[in-house]
């Protein structure tokens, strides 16, 4: 079976094949749809996604709602993880410290970053994650940490 970044690589290529990637990460991940997530970066150690402002992700003062921007910044370390986990083991996230800055007053930009020295500490492995809106206001940030072990 492909892996996801593979099937990333593959449908990026084509016409609309981000939103098609976007699309089906949603399907497989169902609870990111809540989020209207657009996937804009799949890589080792990076991942991206982009969370709009839209009525179903605001809270009552018209912003992304801290959780929305939270569900953008778990998607972007899922891309990640899937990108940089090595052959043989599976991650599971084991716990998020996040900080809340500013308001999100814009469609927010969630990445997730890694070192391979980050990779190198597990089973603990700390993803640095960041929500950014439009004029490059760091809204929330914080550390998503995953458990990583080999597979059985």
């Amino acid at each position: 079976m492909a892996s996801t970044f593979d099937l990333y690589r593959r449908i990026t290529s084509l016409p609309k094949g981000s939103s098609a990637f976007s699309l089906l990460y949603g399907l497989k991940a169902p609870y990111f749809r809540s989020a209207h997530i657009a996937v804009t970066d799949m890589r080792p150690h990076r991942g991206e996604v982009v969370v709009p402002l839209r009525r179903s992700t605001k809270n009552h003062i018209g912003t992304v709602h801290a959780i929305a921007a939270c569900n953008g910044l778990e998607a972007a370390m899922g891309l990640l993880a899937e990108a940089t986990c090595p052959p043989g083991h599976r991650w599971l996230p084991k716990g998020m410290d996040v900080r809340y800055l500013a308001k999100s007053d814009s469609d927010v930009v969630c990445t997730a970053e890694t070192t391979a020295a980050d990779w190198a500490q597990a089973p603990d492995v700390p993803v640095t994650v960041r929500a950014t809106r439009a004029d490059g206001t760091v809204t929330v940030e914080g550390t998503i940490h995953l458990w990583v072990t080999p597979t059985r």
